[in-house]
């Protein structure tokens, strides 16, 4: 985990911190449209909790989460993949859109392995 490259952890955080970015938009327009906004505060904790423990083992910046909070985070998590792997799967070699699904693929993966890290603790 901590042979990461300095590049891989800056796309990492970068892309972790945009999809929370569409996650709280989508969140505002669901709650504004009246529909049911569960999933998505859902994944919004996951991926907070995933980007906090990135943080946490690369920069060692404290967090508060439970056992609890990490457990549920990591299947919420790992729940994302199969569409993202879906749609990437869809997208054109060396479009944008392919590199984006790429690093958020890379950074959910290593989010995965910071939760599993600090749980095996």
């Amino acid at each position: 985990m901590r042979n990461v490259s300095n590049q891989d952890k800056l796309e990492s955080i970068k892309s972790l911190q945009s999809t929370i970015s569409k996650l709280e938009n989508a969140l505002s327009q669901m709650t504004h449209n009246g529909a049911n906004t569960t999933l998505v505060k859902k994944r919004l904790k996951a991926v907070h909790i995933g980007l906090t423990m990135l943080e946490n083992v690369w920069n060692q910046r404290p967090h508060h989460y439970t056992q609890e909070d990490l457990a549920e985070a990591r299947i919420v998590i790992t729940g994302l993949f199969p569409s993202i792997e879906n749609s990437y799967a869809k997208s054109k070699t060396g479009s944008p859109q392919r590199t984006l699904l790429e690093r958020r693929m890379k950074a959910l993966e290593l989010a995965v392995q910071a939760i599993d890290e600090f749980s095996t603790k």
